[in-house]
This record gives C-alpha cells, sequence and structure tokens, in this order.
C-alpha cells in the first residue's frame, strides 16, 4: 500500500492548519487529506489512525480515530474528521485520547520534538465492532486481528 498526502510530506514539520487548538497551541485542528492505492486484494475496509509514540504517558497519544470505511474509498478530504466535510457512509470517528470522536491536531509539550504516524490499514472485514466510544487501543486490538496491510505517513511537530 502507499499512502499519500496534499498536506503532509512524510518526514518533514505538520502543517500549523493541523496543529490543536488548545493547551497552548492556536492552530487550526483542521484534519489532513490523506488518500491511499496499491490495495491488498480481498481489502473490505479501512481503518485510518494518527498516533503519537512520543506522547509523555506511557502509551503514546492516540490524535485521530477512523475505522469502517468501505473498501471503495481511497481518500479522506482534508477537514473531514474536524466536521468541515462528511465522512462516507458506514465510517465512523471514535474516541481520542483527547476524550472526544474526531480529530485532535499536535499539541506536544513545550521543547519537545513529536511525531505523528498517520496510517490507513486494510481489512478483511468490512466493519469492525466498535463504536465512537472505542479508545484508539480498541480499534487497534481489533485492526490486529484483520489486517490484510497498511501505509504510513510521518510527520513531525516542535
Amino acid at each position: 500500500m502507499e499512502l499519500t498526502s496534499e498536506d503532509i510530506n512524510d518526514g518533514a514539520k505538520l502543517p500549523e492548519r493541523h496543529v490543536f487548538n488548545g493547551m497552548g497551541y492556536s492552530g487550526e485542528n483542521l484534519s489532513p487529506h490523506l488518500a491511499w492505492d496499491e490495495v491488498p486484494d480481498g481489502t473490505k475496509s479501512f481503518v485510518v489512525t494518527c498516533f503519537d509514540p512520543d506522547a509523555p504517558t506511557g502509551s503514546g497519544w492516540w490524535h485521530w480515530v477512523v475505522a469502517n470505511l468501505p473498501a471503495d474509498v481511497r481518500e479522506l478530504p482534508r477537514g473531514v474528521g474536524s466536521g468541515s466535510a462528511t465522512l462516507p457512509q458506514g465510517a465512523i470517528q471514535t474516541r481520542t485520547d483527547f476524550g472526544t470522536a474526531g480529530y485532535g491536531g499536535a499539541a506536544p509539550p513545550a521543547g519537545e520534538s513529536h511525531r505523528y504516524i498517520f496510517t490507513v490499514h486494510a481489512l478483511d472485514v468490512p466493519a469492525i465492532e466498535v463504536d465512537e466510544n472505542a479508545s484508539g487501543a480498541m480499534v487497534g486490538f481489533n485492526v490486529h486481528f484483520h489486517s490484510l496491510g497498511q501505509a504510513s505517513l510521518t510527520a513531525r511537530y516542535i
């Protein structure tokens, strides 16, 4: 699989429009555009996540989780996780570590550089059994048992 974006360059700094608005930051909290192709045969759905493994929690930080994207979907438009575009029918956003469903942008502690890993997962089932209250870890647990492949982009923010 390959994951691309009109907004994020792999290894580059995350643009300000994708940074959180709160916790000392004044970004636009706008979810980035993501597109994927070279999908594995047998793919029946997708999950998209954004995870910060550098958060000082002992378990990282889930910034965005979109589950149950239909198999014919190949991109998410800019802002879909922020409410300025509509998710495909059947897809849901689940709870992030901010405590709510939807995109939550970068907000590392002052002076720290963090990685934000955007990943699309191809699954062998039409949907995983989660709802909007599921944690990123619960979604990840379900993805583990149904993964056909994945692709990631990593952005940094300080």
